[in-house]
């Protein structure tokens, strides 16, 4: 695998060249649009708004709307004025635990590669982190973007993680209502022990993608009908639970999961990773 980036990890006086990998992969299905008669390409054409007619990437310049329907142009000496002297260094301008940061604020991790001469010292900010239970708090530019990130320790390699800034998390005030909620002792209760009965020790691996699984499977069956359309009744949707009695609804959950889990819950614990 080829990393993305290369540069260093900075914290006080110490520099530590690294390169980074992608340490996640999207498994979409990628489908292609095509002319239905004779199933061509349709390729995307880059169209001006105005007039509808195709543009060549050398007509094309980067634009900033100022104000509605106002724009400034900015070309590549304009990107260079800014200051973008940490552009290969991921500096660390902090520790801080791990369980004080927002989970909501993590974006997107990369695998960190120590470079060569580097080994020693990666090393040895890797055990100090673990050891303090630590992550660093660093600033990256990657892209002509700067980016706001943790390194984090995972097992022997150290992680980089992409951030949101905190003035990007939209305001979650807006769905808070008005009133508030009565919750009775009774239903509580009951949730409560809901809860507990489908709780179990994470493990990442029986989890899959079913709707990709799923469309997989479609795309075979039409191969091997050589294209052809395959006539099958499309699952309904369930229904949405009429929650008006929650606690007969808590029963009726809780004799399906609790009960079942109380008395048997290796069963109960294959019927959640089917």
């Amino acid at each position: 695998m080829r990393p993305i980036w290369k540069g260093s990890i900075s914290f006080g006086l110490v520099n530590i060249p690294i390169a980074l990998y992608p340490a996640t992969q999207r498994e979409e299905l990628r489908f292609h649009f095509l002319r239905k008669g004779d199933l061509s390409r349709v390729n995307n054409k880059r169209v001006a708004e105005v007039d509808g007619k195709e543009v060549a990437w050398d007509d094309i310049v980067r634009g900033y709307e100022y104000e509605k329907g106002k724009f400034v142009v900015l070309g590549e000496d304009d990107f260079a004025r800014v200051d973008v002297e940490a552009t290969q260094t991921v500096d660390i301008q902090e520790f801080v635990p791990l369980k004080d940061i927002n989970p909501i604020l993590f974006a997107k991790p990369y695998y960190m590669e120590a470079g060569k001469g580097g080994e020693k010292a990666y090393a040895l900010l890797r055990e100090a982190m673990r050891k303090g239970e630590r992550v660093g708090v660093a600033k990256v530019v990657i892209r002509t973007r700067e980016h706001l990130a943790t390194v984090k320790v995972q097992g022997k390699v150290l992680i980089l993680e992409l951030m949101h800034f905190a003035t990007e998390i939209v305001d979650p005030a807006f769905l808070e209502k008005d009133r508030t909620e009565k919750i009775g002792p009774r239903e509580l209760t009951m949730a409560t022990q809901l809860v507990d009965s489908m709780s179990n020790a994470w493990d990442p691996e029986k989890y899959h993608d079913d709707y990709r699984e799923a469309l997989l499977k479609v795309i075979d069956e039409k191969v091997a009908a050589g294209g052809k359309e395959i006539s099958s009744a499309p699952k309904k949707a369930p229904k949405p639970t009429n929650v008006i009695d929650l606690v007969s609804v808590l029963k009726r959950s809780l004799a399906e999961h609790g009960t079942a889990t109380r008395k048997a819950p290796a069963k109960k614990s294959r019927r959640k990773a089917a």
